[in-house]
């Protein structure tokens, strides 16, 4: 089946100049849209949440969006050479690529072939195969298949089932296989789901591959990871970090209100205590509150009144003398 390009850009609704900002902004504003927690239609919220962290796991990743762009959308019109250099980057070849194709990973074929996981998504195999001598006849191990799996920090969390779709060439003709794949809860990014002797098929008695689902996590519009914690941009004004004030903070378990205590300097981080991520003993990670401070970029005559006099009568110096 032929493989269909995916125009990232506009998937993100950004123009192909856009800076890394403006890219982050408008993955950030549809994601807080399309996400399945909050989406009037949660299948079609889920579809388009996948779709949009798609195309930000290609253009928020600056060496991805470079071969993207070179790649371009007639990538398939130039006899193979951009399709080929693909391939051969990620050690197969382009029919091997059209060999395995997957269904329910949350990754379309496109974004498989140029850009999964680093052994080979879709038909990229972890191994060749080994061969064995039983007597005469000689046993091939079949290849082990690779392929990145999108998975949510709410399954990361709760743990969930996927359906998963393999097709796969038999003999003349090809067939599809459905698993039901189990997300452990405090499952982590580059982790490899194993699912024994699913891959390849052996020849002359030889062991089946297995078939390995790498997981990659998605983008939060709110939230990222590192290892089993979490952290979330607390944007406040200045006489907020000044005076104190009670934010409501988004987590994976609804949204929670956190006390910011007076003379919060930008950078703080401020602990919200077992709302991260499981770790690997089960328990979980933090939330962390990273402060910024934000100044408006224009003010009103009578604002700018204020500020004079606030700058006038403070005591407060934030550069030592030279």
């Amino acid at each position: 089946m032929p493989i269909q390009y995916k125009d990232y850009y506009e998937t993100l609704g950004v123009a192909r100049t856009a800076t890394p900002e403006e890219i982050k902004q408008a993955f950030r504003k549809l994601a807080r849209i399309h996400h399945p927690d909050v989406a009037k239609n949660k299948t079609a919220g889920e579809a388009k949440f996948k779709e949009i962290n798609e195309a930000y796991e290609v253009l928020g990743d600056p060496e991805k969006r470079r071969r993207y762009d070179e790649l371009g959308p007639n990538w398939q019109d130039d006899g193979g050479g951009m399709a080929g250099q693909a391939g051969a980057r990620r050690g197969r070849s382009p029919r091997e690529a059209a060999d395995f194709e997957f269904g329910g990973t949350g990754f379309s074929d496109f974004f498989e072939s140029f850009f999964g996981g680093s052994r080979g998504a879709r038909g990229g195999f972890a191994e060749q195969g080994s061969s064995f001598d039983f007597g005469e006849e000689r046993a091939q191990a079949g290849r082990d298949v690779e392929a990145d799996i999108l998975v949510t920090l709410e399954e990361a969390l709760q743990g969930s089932k996927r359906k998963v779709t393999l097709r796969r060439p038999q003999g003349d003709g090809e067939r599809t296989d459905t698993y039901q794949v189990r997300i452990p809860p405090g499952v982590r990014e580059g982790q490899r789901i194993r699912l024994a002797g699913q891959g390849g098929e052996g020849s002359g008695g030889g062991q089946a591959g297995d078939l390995y689902l790498r997981v990659r996590l998605a983008r939060h519009p709110d939230l990222s990871v590192k290892g089993p914690d979490l952290y979330y941009d607390l944007d406040l004004a200045p006489w907020e970090a000044v005076l104190g004030v009670r934010a409501r903070i988004p987590t994976l378990d609804g949204t929670t209100s956190l006390k910011v205590p007076p003379g919060t300097a930008a950078g703080g981080q401020l602990r919200l205590r077992g709302l991260g991520l499981p770790g690997e003993d089960g328990s979980r990670g933090d939330l962390y509150a990273v402060v910024r401070i934000q100044v408006p970029s224009s003010v009103t005559a009578q604002e700018r009144a204020l500020w004079e006099k606030l700058a006038g009568g403070s005591a407060f110096k934030p550069r030592k003398s030279p």
